[in-house]
């Protein structure tokens, strides 16, 4: 999908596999600067810190050492659940961008929209879909491991 997205999607899959040597779910996230640089990362953190919301945007999110990210992009493997969107729209994330679709908890499109709900004052454009076949392979093979 989207071209422009792919080389951070990229960036974005490598933190994911730095989640999944730690042994937790492979995601992982990127904040763009507004000229396209790599402002911070994340990656899951849940099981290394024994922390709920050690998630790979959040963890991304406070690296980027800002509230307001009105002009940056949040790229992210794993379509972002509901606490993760909701740190996204607090940062006033100008945009995230996704690669794999959740459909048991994504919170920008699959199951719940909070970034275009008409009560959320922020409204972020959201890009679903790069790299999905990555993303999605990458979380599926993960999973398949473990049952």
């Amino acid at each position: 999908m989207t071209i422009p997205w792919r080389a951070p999607m990229q960036g974005a899959l490598r933190e994911a596999a730095l989640a999944q040597a730690a042994g937790d779910v492979p995601v992982g996230a990127v904040v763009l600067g507004p000229d396209g640089s790599v402002l911070s990362r994340g990656h899951n953190l849940r099981q290394a810190q024994g922390d709920p919301l050690a998630h790979a945007e959040v963890e991304a999110l406070r690296a980027a050492g800002s509230w307001n990210l009105s002009d940056c992009t949040l790229v992210v493997t794993l379509e972002p659940c509901p606490m993760c969107a909701g740190a996204a729209l607090a940062a006033h994330v100008g945009r995230i961008v996704f690669g794999a679709w959740d459909p048991k908890m994504g919170a920008c499109g699959s199951v719940w929209d909070l970034p275009r709900d008409p009560h959320v004052g922020a409204r972020p454009e959201v890009v679903g879909g790069v790299e999905e076949a990555a993303c999605t392979a990458l979380l599926a093979g993960f999973f398949a491991a473990r049952r």
